[in-house]
């Protein structure tokens, strides 16, 4: 169908995290209308992921929950969730963009009771916590998830027991018929803003990532360590539960090597010492490792990384560690290398190994629908083009600070690319 709240003046936004929501509400609050299209069934992206967050090491609680407050209060914000960009034609100022919206099999009489997913027996693999950990086929995405409606997962929705939890809903809200949808939409600009996923450590096999239980990577410690995460913020071993006392951190694991993901993403090396705060807090004796190529902190957070630096139990190895292998009795990783500072060769045993690995543009694997859109060597959209503005990380690697205020830029081109083409 066509939507009716479309034209010339209305600025698309694709991509509800962080980026996506400030050009949403920046643009809003000066008076044009707004679509936003997120293809979760909830916004706040990757930040909502978070434990903690740079600059003010806040919860994301802190900085979302203000955006989901200036959305409800603005009527000239409409956004679709689970819904995904399929095609955009026509040229700045008119372009057609057809989504499609997949279906929540939960419709907007939902009062997030909870009554469905208590009577829930079938659990799912979480994909808030990157399946580490179960939750109900039915319920909210996650704690704070906005909007608050719950969500079904598609599989379990031709279940018998999915249309049974159907008629004990009170309200009437769940339908495990419910279909996709296809909406056609009429905006005057586009600004891109899908963002980012952590590049596969799977690929950079001498690691050992999804061989070995007890090393993981920096999105899924970072669950690990929210108090809503699968262990309610106990910092444990995946294989055992066991506390852990000795974690190594890897920097730069499968970046800045063009056999895998070429470029620096800048925020891994403060990631990985922001979570080396979050073991000291939690174990006042443990023991932390950092192996690096090279340590980037940029501007005013190398007083974070000073901090850092002063505690004694935070040992530093300059090192691109060879391979990791495990103890079979124990399932301890065992990191291997050379320390190039001393030349001195390494066999390092460890509770936990924690791979930092790099934002990978979603850009890159699922690029714009539309012709003629540039990228650069590495998947990153080119500026400028035709009234598409890319933004956050869908245009470069960026802290959650500079996403903030480059979408607050980006609703400024957007306005510019409608006046410009008269609307």
């Amino acid at each position: 169908m066509t939507t009716g709240n479309g034209g010339s003046q209305t600025i698309l936004v694709v991509g509800g995290g962080i980026s996506g929501l400030t050009a949403a509400v920046e643009a809003a609050e000066v008076g044009y209308s707004v679509i936003l299209v997120e293809k979760n069934p909830y916004l706040g992206g990757r930040v909502a992921q978070h434990n903690k967050y740079f600059p003010k090491l806040c919860t994301p609680t802190c900085g979302l929950e203000i955006n989901y407050q200036r959305i409800r209060n603005n009527a000239r914000i409409t956004f679709y969730t689970l819904a995904e960009v399929e095609e955009i034609t026509g040229t700045a100022g008119h372009f057609s963009v057809r989504v499609r919206q997949n279906p929540r099999f939960v419709n907007d009489k939902c009062t997030a009771c909870d009554e469905c997913s208590k009577a829930c027996t079938t659990q799912i693999d979480d994909p808030f916590n990157f399946g580490m950990g179960q939750t109900k086929a039915i319920g909210r995405p996650h704690a704070m998830a906005f909007p608050a409606r719950y969500v079904m997962d598609a599989t379990f929705a031709k279940s018998d027991e999915a249309r049974k939890l159907a008629q004990l809903c009170p309200v009437g809200a769940i339908e495990p018929d419910m279909e996709a949808k296809t909406v056609t939409l009429t905006v005057g600009s586009i600004i891109w803003a899908t963002g980012w996923q952590p590049y596969d450590p799977g690929r950079v096999r001498p690691y050992g990532f999804g061989l070995y239980a007890n090393v993981i990577n920096n999105m899924r410690f970072e669950r690990l360590s929210s108090g809503q995460g699968p262990t309610r913020g106990q910092i444990v071993r995946p294989s055992d539960g066991k506390a852990v006392k000795n974690i190594a951190f890897i920097q730069c694991a499968g970046s800045r090597d063009h056999n895998y993901l070429p470029f620096c993403s800048q925020i891994c090396c403060l990631a990985s010492m922001k979570q080396a705060t979050y073991i000291r807090e939690q174990y006042p004796d443990a023991k932390v490792t950092i192996y690096y190529i090279d340590l980037r902190a940029m501007d005013r957070y190398e007083a974070f990384q000073k901090k850092v630096e002063a505690d004694a139990q935070v040992h530093w190895v300059k090192s691109k560690p060879a391979r990791i292998d495990e103890d079979p009795k124990t399932h301890d990783p065992i990191v291997m290398g050379e320390n190039t500072l001393t030349g001195e060769r390494y066999a390092e045993r460890y509770d936990l190994v924690v791979l930092a690995t790099g934002m990978e543009p979603n850009s890159a694997t699922s690029p714009i629908p539309a012709a003629d859109v540039r990228y650069d060597d590495y998947g990153f959209v080119v500026n400028g083009q035709n009234g598409i503005h890319a933004v956050g990380c869908s245009a470069a690697p960026v802290d959650v600070a500079s996403a903030v205020q480059a979408s607050t830029a980006a609703a400024l081109k957007a306005i510019q690319t409608i006046r410009q083409a008269g609307g």
